[in-house]
């Protein structure tokens, strides 16, 4: 390596320590922050992303990047590249078009949650159209500068490398096999005995106290991260400083205690990014389909297996202070409860079974607005149209429809495949995990998530980005992602109902 070279990681480590703290205020919006303050904090974060991209677009970065060798080290080289990468996509917007972008997105977000709990897509509309407009924009120039059409530049962002091309044949299979493997289940699921419910009201402090039990069960550093509340589940924060959320409701605990758990799989991927490269770009997570997989290979690989349910069960009567004889407490009913199929509304309450057929929806539509295909007015009715296509279902309102998601509020166009591709790899992750090592299901029945955890340190967290999201599960599971593992996996647990599954 050369001087360059190490001026570079100078700079980026500035870079770093400025997303940390847009991080921390990303947070804070949503969890912290006063209604009152919003425009200002807009302006603030719009300001800050300003200054960001003015640090990573200076005529000094494009000679550094010019001379740079990274020399014969693998780690370095792959650091150059994102380098070079995040470098190319910045110089491609103008810097008012960052602000703007996030200022835009910033009264969206706020607008959208009144919007939401009023179930008044017409107020959100102007302030959605502002940032679908600003996301066109930005995706047009960044596709142009570095050849690839819009929809596909907001992909790269998310998941590095990923296409439509990639996508399109893997949800082909899936859409195909989806609807008769959602009616099987759903047949399969009649044919069960009756179970019975635990009864509520299950108060909020102490599902929140039963959360963060089970986060520290799982590995999480809680000197190195938060638990709170948002409109919208999601983890966020700073580096070694990993904040998530959930959301509770008194009638059901299950709902914010699998949130817990999901958002949980983030965090730990997080903090076991490798420490000696925490502020340069190789050192970040390797895109959001590898991040999704952490989050849905604990909730739903192993978090909803019947071994969990079983170690499981006494610590949610424990939480609950409910006698161990209690009906509809014990573990089999418990388990019943966490693989329950029924086609519903909202998204990030779904099973894993319904689960993809949202993503589908999504997925469809936000190509149809980034392309100009769809209309933003006629979102709501093209939504509704999709999902009753897909599940059968009626949209009732539009808080249970396309205002349900923060996502396009956000200016998130392009991160929704990631999470049906994440619950794909997820799948094949847990084949490879278990073969590799047999004591990891055993282990994760006596609620020990050690020989797992250890297992996605070496395999995908400790890796980062040093390789490609499609290198990193091609050599952890032996083979390119597709979606068998996630289908002959829905089977074994929901059709066969193996007891292992």
């Amino acid at each position: 390596m050369n001087k360059a070279y190490l001026s570079l990681e100078r700079h980026f480590a500035r870079l770093s320590s400025l997303n940390d703290a847009l991080g921390i205020l990303g947070w804070d919006k949503e969890v912290m922050m006063p209604s009152g303050a919003a425009e200002r904090r807009a302006e603030n974060l719009a300001m800050l992303e300003g200054l960001r991209h003015e640090i990573l677009t200076a005529p000094i970065m494009a000679d550094l990047l010019g001379q740079a060798d990274a020399g014969d080290d693998v780690w370095r080289a792959a650091n150059l590249e994102q380098m070079r990468r995040q470098h190319a996509q910045a110089t491609a917007l103008p810097g008012d078009l960052v602000e703007a972008s996030a200022q835009a997105t910033a009264r969206c977000e706020m607008a959208w949650r009144t919007a939401r709990e009023e179930s008044d897509f017409k107020s959100l509309e102007p302030h959605l159209a502002e940032v679908l407009r600003l996301t066109r924009e930005s995706a047009r120039a960044t596709g142009e500068a570095v050849g690839l059409n819009m929809y596909d530049a907001l992909l790269d962002s998310f998941d590095p490398g990923t296409r439509q091309t990639d996508i399109d044949p893997i949800f082909t299979s899936l859409a195909a096999s989806l609807p008769e493997l959602i009616g099987t289940v759903l047949e399969r699921q009649k044919s069960l005995p009756a179970v019975l419910s635990p009864t509520g009201p299950f108060p909020v402090a102490q599902q929140e106290a039963l959360g963060r039990r089970l986060m520290q069960r799982m590995g999480f550093d809680a000197t190195r991260g938060r638990l709170d509340v948002s409109a919208h589940p999601f983890c966020g924060g700073a580096t070694h400083d990993v904040r998530l959320t959930t959301r509770y409701v008194e009638s059901d605990f299950i709902p914010a205690l699998m949130g817990v758990l999901h958002e949980t799989g983030h965090a730990l991927y997080e903090l076991g990014l490798p420490a000696q490269w925490a502020s340069q770009p190789v050192g970040q997570s390797g895109g959001m389909t590898l991040h999704e997989s952490q989050s849905l290979l604990m909730e739903m690989q192993f978090c909803r297996s019947a071994a969990f349910a079983g170690w499981l069960a006494p610590q949610v009567r424990a939480g609950f202070g409910v006698a161990d004889d209690a009906a509809g407490w014990d573990a089999a009913s418990l388990h019943r409860h966490l693989t329950h199929v029924e086609p519903g509304f909202i998204r990030v309450d779904a099973d894993e079974v319904t689960y993809p057929a949202h993503i589908l929806v999504r997925y469809e539509l936000e190509k149809a607005l980034i392309s100009g295909d769809l209309a933003l007015a006629d979102l709501p009715a093209a939504f509704n149209t999709r999902l009753h296509a897909l599940l059968g279902l009626s949209v009732p309102d539009d808080r249970r429809g396309c205002l349900q998601d923060i996502h396009w509020p956000a200016g998130l166009f392009g991160y929704f495949p990631c999470y049906a591709l994440g619950a794909m790899t997820a799948a094949q992750l847990r084949n490879a995990a278990c073969a590799a090592n047999p004591a990891i299901l055993p282990a994760i029945g006596q609620g020990d998530f050690a020989p797992l955890l250890a297992w996605l340190r070496q395999n995908v967290h400790g890796r980062a980005r040093s390789a490609s999201m499609a290198q990193i599960v091609n050599d952890a599971t032996g083979k390119p992602l597709d979606a068998s593992a996630y289908l002959n996996h829905i089977r074994r647990r929901y059709v066969d109902r193996a007891p292992d599954a």
